[in-house]
């Protein structure tokens, strides 16, 4: 049973024109451990941009008419350099989401007609044709748009306080922290008997966060903030971030806050600053410049590094991947539950006008794509 279908799909060529279009493709039959899903939700990370998007000057957006449903824009020549593994080849996009198996292969038939989360990239699309080990059949009752965000969002909330424990941290700080993520973790640590420091950028996001119990929720913006943080910290002994932001002097304040915190807790003077090792780990972009760090306020105990989904998951292993999973799909309309502030269909996804709203990947706005809608 071929089925044919939409397909976002998103392209840099040589000369750095990028074209996004919506293309005509033919799904085949599933081989026996295969499925195959219609696609009733996917949403919109700020994962997906990079793929979705790349550094495409969002100015020079204009509809694409060469026969085809898309649009063409330029991407600067001088951030060519840094998207070359991807220069002339047209890659499907969207990480996750969810909907109904309408084919399925020999070794599982038993899927056919079950409500499924997928993970597996591609996801932008009518059908998708993939294994049947990236799902996870939904509980009864639970919608499409409730399963679409169950792997992203929930494993990074997870594995950020899994990476904390390993490392023998005890408290948290986090950036963006009103986010669906930011929230996730917040309902995590709750539970979990891990504190937290949230650091927000808005006084809604503040009270959004402490409607769900946090306790430590710095604003930003706020005068005094640098004060207020390393007094949480202190309270806290928080000696690991994750910081969304990226760029900008965020992080390093957050990393001078955890040594005068730990320097308070010396017993006598060091030359070397405090013993405690200091982790920051970036895992987001909102801000694309350059990350700036005041070297000289952190001792030498510390640590900046990237922190990524996918490699966290290979290096935890199955056992840990298995039990966080399994937590997801307990939790999934509770601690895990994603918010949306506007679902679109796949056509919509190629207006400009929608584009440049996602893209400013703002706090508390998330789109979620639903391609039975066009």
């Amino acid at each position: 049973m071929s089925l044919a279908g939409r397909e976002l799909r998103s392209m840099i060529d040589q000369d750095g024109t990028f074209i996004l279009t919506l293309d005509e493709v033919e799904v085949g039959d599933p081989a026996g451990d295969e499925i195959v899903v219609r696609v009733e939700a996917a949403p919109i990370n700020p994962s997906d941009l990079g793929l979705l998007l790349g550094p495409v000057d969002m100015a020079t957006l204009t509809p694409h008419v060469n026969g085809r449903v898309g649009l063409m824009g330029r991407v600067p020549h001088e951030r060519l350099a840094g998207v070359a593994g991807r220069v002339g080849r047209s890659m499907p996009v969207g990480n996750e989401g969810a909907g109904t198996v309408v084919a399925a292969g020999r070794d599982v038939a038993h899927l056919t007609g079950c409500r499924v989360g997928v993970i597996g990239g591609g996801m932008y699309a009518d059908y998708r044709r993939l294994k049947a080990r990236d799902v996870i059949p939904l509980p009864a009752g639970v919608q499409a748009r409730d399963g679409a965000s169950m792997f992203v969002n929930p494993l990074t909330a997870l594995g950020f306080v899994e990476t904390a424990r390993s490392e023998g941290h005890k408290a948290i700080v986090h950036t963006a922290a009103a986010s669906n993520l930011g929230q996730m973790l917040q309902k995590i640590c709750l539970a979990d008997g891990v504190p937290l420091v949230n650091i927000v950028r808005s006084p809604q996001q503040a009270e959004l966060l402490r409607a769900i119990g946090a306790t430590h929720v710095l604003n930003s913006k706020d005068e005094g903030f640098t004060d207020r943080l390393r007094e949480a910290i202190a309270e806290t002994g928080a000696t690991i971030a994750f910081d969304a932001i990226g760029g900008g002097t965020l992080g390093g304040q957050i990393v001078e806050a955890m040594e005068r915190a730990a320097v308070g807790r010396l017993s006598e003077y060091n030359r070397y600053g405090s013993t405690e090792v200091k982790q920051l780990y970036i895992y987001g972009g909102l801000d694309t410049g350059p990350t700036i760090m005041n070297r000289a306020g952190f001792g030498f105990q510390w640590s900046i590094s990237g922190w990524l989904l996918f490699p966290f998951l290979q290096k935890a292993g199955a056992e840990v991947t298995g039990r966080m999973r399994d937590r997801v799909v307990a939790e999934l309309t509770t601690t895990f539950a994603s918010n949306y502030t506007r679902v679109i269909g796949l056509a919509e996804a190629l207006d400009p006008a929608v584009l440049r709203a996602y893209e400013r990947k703002g706090t508390g706005e998330k789109f979620l794509i639903d391609p039975g809608r066009d």
